[in-house]
């Protein structure tokens, strides 16, 4: 058989040699289009096809600002290019973008670095998003056109399924999965753990800056897609009929107005989320972790130093001003409020208030994850703090996604610009010391040596920077500020 040529149970797929070392197979679907009768539907197996597909290219991104093909339920595989004695591990990336945005073909996400230096079996996936993956319109189902909820949840289940079923003629160890996500691709990753359908799916989990508390129960997210129809002017009467066939740039353009109306009404919130529905997701992530009854799966949890300073200024969707933030305390106790934002001084000046709205939007939730996950399964948790000089300039320092670059190995242009003031070194210290321990994770479900356990009682943190270090609770003062905010569902 040609080394290019693998078979999956849906038919051959023909990839392309990137150099010696790698070869690719892009665009390889691993649901049927969700289009037609099957648009707001759980995904649907593929239909099989005869001969060779060619798998050179990726597949269309979800429908979103810039493109609209609603036939995007493809992944990419990327291998080393040499035979094994013995299965590699299995590396699947689930891509963030607030539910709204991005799309596996991403440069940052080719996985080549990880590949190279790991030997292992890289995976990246596109899912459906904004209202056409993550409103969930269950309440216009007719007995003739019904609708599913937690399309983008269910399309990643059936992604690993199609990993589980398929990763070994890849030289790949279904066995030894580990699944990881970046903000909206790392609450895709705690809501997995806690979601039935995907138990044994996947064998570790690292999670990078997880909302975790973005999941919501069918009252709210049934009234968000009332909302939304109000603003594509759709009598409620007619919301089968439109959902059904409505152009997709509709359905783009009504999500983002929602979208922007809600960082405004209800900060803190995100109507693009998991649903809480009783039975693809029985219980929000939050309660499992705190009751340890999710997936007893090993897991990275972690953070950046300052998560929330990149929003304000790029994509103004966190609670991050002082107007956003009081009303996001609206609903707790007084006490609560006025303890938390004690904990920023220099509150409300700008980066003081950013921080604060990435503390509760990403930090917070992930403390909360990791303390109730002990009780089940090892735990690893980490802070990144490293912030090239030009990130400290323009006011950013260790901001949300700037990890990325250490876990991808960012090289050529976009490396230089970075650290076209200083941190040249400090970049590749940093992608040293977090390959080496997704990597050793992955292989072995423990990172590479010198990075404790997470424990409730000394809250072991590593601390990424050029010089790493471990911590006990790190900015431990803070953490407790926290204690007794209830996070809206």
């Amino acid at each position: 058989m040609n080394a290019l040529e693998v078979h999956t149970d849906a038919g051959a797929v023909g990839g392309r040699r990137i150099d010696d070392h790698l070869t690719a197979w892009r665009g390889i679907p691993y649901a049927a289009p969700p289009v037609g009768p099957l648009r707001l539907r759980a995904p649907q197996p593929v239909e099989p096809w005869s001969g060779v597909r060619r798998a050179f290219h990726f597949g269309s991104p979800a429908p979103q600002g810039g493109g609209t093909d609603e036939d995007c339920l493809t992944l990419n595989v990327l291998a080393p290019g040499s035979a094994s004695g013995s299965p590699r591990p299995v590396m699947v990336f689930i891509h963030g973008g607030a539910y709204s945005g991005g799309s596996s073909s991403s440069s940052l996400y080719s996985g080549e670095s990880l590949v190279r230096r790991g030997d292992i079996v890289y995976v990246s996936i596109n899912y459906r998003l904004g209202s056409l993956g993550y409103l969930d319109f269950t309440q216009f189902s007719t007995p003739e056109r019904p609708f599913d909820s937690n399309l983008g949840l269910r399309d990643q289940v059936a992604a690993l399924e199609w990993v589980q079923r398929n990763i070994a003629e890849f030289g790949g160890d279904p066995d030894n999965v580990t699944v990881f996500g970046e903000s909206a691709g790392a609450n895709a990753v705690t809501t997995l753990m806690t979601t039935p359908a995907a138990k044994g799916l996947f064998a570790r989990a690292i999670a990078e800056s997880p909302p975790v508390a973005s999941a919501y129960h069918p009252e709210r997210a049934a009234r968000w897609s009332r909302e939304f129809l109000e603003i594509a002017g759709v009598p409620l009467a007619d919301a089968a009929t439109w959902l059904e066939t409505a152009d997709p740039a509709d359905f783009v353009e009504a999500g983002t107005t929602l979208a922007h109306r809600g960082a405004d009404e209800e900060p803190g919130t995100r109507a693009f989320a998991p649903v809480v529905d009783g039975f693809f997701l029985p219980t929000h992530p939050l309660d499992c972790f705190a009751s340890g009854s999710g997936h007893p799966v090993p897991l990275i949890i972690g953070t950046n130093r300052h998560e929330g300073r990149v929003f304000p200024r790029f994509l103004n969707i966190l609670p991050t001003d002082p107007t956003r933030i009081d009303k996001m305390f609206s609903h707790v106790d007084a006490s609560v409020k006025e303890r938390a934002i004690a904990a920023y001084p220099g509150y409300p000046g700008r980066r003081a208030a950013a921080d604060l709205g990435g503390d509760v939007t990403f930090w917070e939730p992930s403390v909360l994850c990791a303390q109730g996950h002990t009780t089940i399964a090892p735990t690893y948790s980490y802070r990144y703090d490293f912030a090239p000089r030009l990130l400290r300039v323009l006011g950013l320092g260790a901001t949300h996604a700037t990890e990325m670059y250490a876990v991808f190995g960012l090289t050529g242009p976009w490396a230089r610009l970075l650290t076209a003031l200083g941190g040249r070194r400090g970049l590749r210290a940093v992608t040293d010391t977090v390959q080496s321990h997704w990597l050793h994770f992955a292989r072995h479900g423990t990172p590479a040596p010198g990075w404790p356990r997470y424990s409730p009682e000394r809250r072991e943190t590593l601390i990424i920077d050029d010089t790493s270090r471990v911590e006990n609770d790190p900015l431990g003062e803070r953490r407790r500020a926290w204690l007794g905010y209830e996070h809206r569902r």
